[in-house]
């Protein structure tokens, strides 16, 4: 009886969810793929045509699609490393000595609580005015002026802001991570006499690479995905130098029409961000264990 009590409320309770997730991600994600070997603009009074693999061959000598794919792994890896650097940055000043740590630890969340389309449009403001103010006030026009006008900036203007929306979210993990160092090891490597960049390197560090694995996780997923930001930011330009994966699928269906194409650009996306995803885990994963 208690065994069927049981049963009933994990059905309760995990049912929903698997309904909500099948109907909200499983079928759209079938009916995406089955799209991608039709030619079709998207709207239901116009005939779909099938074209099979076409649509996959095809992506691969459509320009736009391949600077957006460069653009995207560039500004990934720029992501990766800057939010993932300045995460541990964060989480090792906020466990330190520090009498304001949790006022810092708030201020440094925060910016993670803002939607990023505001957000893109906060730092688009900061950008167009406020960096032109301080350029002139200060001389430093060579730096302060307006990133999202030049195609060689802008890329970087958005690394910025999603480095400054995301860093501190990876710095609660580093917290976990760190906190959860023994404080045994520390007390003996001190007494040992190792100094504090020793520390850091042979024990908080290596002891770090749980944390280190699902903050670069997190990380890749994210940028790999990022979308809100980039429109509002951004909006792919200038000359479409920050026009990334998933705007780019987006325009090339909802702009251009081409929604079988688009899908089929959408498969590989989604095939190129499984395959990075899964193989960083396995390193870092592997890593843990020599460790």
């Amino acid at each position: 009886m208690a065994n069927k009590m049981t049963k009933g409320w994990f059905a309760l309770f995990t049912v929903p969810l698997l309904v909500i997730f099948v109907t909200v991600v499983i079928i759209p994600f079938l009916m995406g793929i089955y799209y991608s070997f039709f030619d079709w603009d998207g709207i239901g009074a116009n005939p779909m045509v099938f074209v099979g693999l076409e649509n996959y061959t095809q992506l691969f000598s459509d320009q736009r699609f391949l600077d957006s794919a460069w653009l995207t792994v560039k500004f990934t890896i720029l992501a990766l490393i800057s939010v993932n650097i300045l995460g541990i940055t964060f989480a090792l000043l906020v466990t330190s000595a520090l009498r304001t740590v949790n006022a810092a630890r708030a201020m440094l969340f925060m910016p993670n609580l803002i939607g990023g389309l505001i957000l893109g449009y906060i730092w688009q403001f900061i950008f167009t005015d406020a960096f032109k103010i301080i350029g002139e006030s200060t001389g430093f026009g060579g730096v302060f002026f307006n990133w999202l006008l030049d195609p060689d900036y802008a890329l970087y203007a958005l690394v910025f802001v999603f480095t400054w929306q995301m860093a501190g979210y990876m710095m609660i993990i580093y917290i976990a991570g760190i906190q959860g160092i023994s404080n045994e090891i520390i007390e003996a490597a001190k007494i040992d006499g190792a100094s504090y960049w020793q520390k850091l390197r042979k024990i908080t560090l290596p002891l770090l690479m749980p944390s280190i694995t699902i903050s670069m996780f997190l990380t890749l997923s994210f940028a790999f995905k990022i979308y809100d930001v980039n429109l509002s930011l951004t909006g792919g330009g200038p000359i479409n130098s920050t026009e990334l994966f998933a705007l780019h699928i987006y325009n090339e269906i909802f702009g251009y029409g081409n929604y079988g194409f688009g899908q089929a650009k959408a498969v590989i996306f989604f095939i190129v961000v499984a395959v990075v995803t899964l193989t960083q885990v396995y390193i870092t994963k592997k890593r843990e264990v020599e460790m």
